[in-house]
């Protein structure tokens, strides 16, 4: 459990549901965000506003756009886990079914790191801690909406502060668990809601601030001869001006190469 937060742990109250709105990236629009690319995955850098996969209602979605990213295979990539259509940042993509599968596990078994970033309004006292609160559904018409629920899923998460400014905390977010929306149900019931959050935090229902949480990180042991991928997605335009007020100094961590002779 986080001690000494800021302020005393609040109730999550779920809102309407609304979104910036990112059209369908054309082909040439998916290939400029492959961060990483090699003969088992690719690694792209998924922006702010778009769902990953089509929904029942339609629309733009990442995964319509998949076929630009082959690169000399047969069949597309196929995603490898999911974010949340306002969440931006490192998505990881299985180039083929037995990598997809090697993927898959290692996700559910919490191989992979991730590292989030976050901007939130107040923030923690202490510099660094631990979330350890259940999450359960909210209801049974929003099926994927969370709330901490004691009877809840075993769900953790360790966070720490990387530059506090009037009002706000920038945070890197480990998501110890994989739960839907964990992070942010974390933060709003710790009482410090994640910026632009408009379900379970203040965020407005159209405009600005959009939502401020950024997949920054991951780091994936994909062979067992081979060090690590380790991929850093660029912050992307909609975070940094509350980031920089919090005292980020721009892209202070080289991006890694990209793997662009294997198929």
């Amino acid at each position: 459990m986080l001690p000494g937060s800021a302020t005393k742990r609040k109730s999550v109250v779920a809102h309407e549901y609304a979104v910036m709105d990112t059209p369908q990236p054309t082909a040439q629009e998916m290939q400029a965000r492959v961060l990483h690319r090699d003969g088992l995955m690719l690694v792209i850098d998924k922006p702010a506003g778009i769902a990953v996969h089509r929904g029942p209602k339609g629309g733009p979605n990442l995964e319509a756009s998949f076929d630009a990213l082959r690169y000399g295979l047969p069949r597309p990539p196929v995603l490898a886990h999911r974010l949340d259509r306002d969440t931006s940042g490192c998505l990881v993509l299985g180039r083929h079914r037995k990598a997809t599968a090697s993927l898959g596990l290692l996700f559910k078994h919490g191989k992979i790191g991730k590292t989030y970033w976050a901007v939130v309004e107040g923030g923690p006292a202490e510099d660094e801690g631990e979330i350890d609160i259940p999450l359960g559904r909210l209801n049974a018409e929003r099926g994927w909406w969370q709330k901490p629920d004691p009877n809840g899923l075993p769900s953790k998460s360790r966070w720490s502060v990387l530059g506090r400014n009037n009002g706000l905390s920038w945070l890197a977010l480990e998501p110890l668990t994989g739960r839907t929306h964990q992070l942010r149900v974390h933060c709003a019931a710790m009482g410090f809601p994640i910026v632009g959050d408009n379900i379970y935090g203040n965020g407005p229902r159209f405009g600005e601030p959009s939502l401020h949480l950024h997949a920054r990180e991951i780091v994936v042991p994909l062979s067992r001869n081979k060090p690590p991928v380790r991929v850093i997605a660029p912050v992307p335009a909609h975070l940094q001006e509350r980031l920089q007020a919090c005292g980020w100094n721009g892209e202070d961590v080289v991006m890694p190469e990209m793997a662009s002779s294997e198929p």
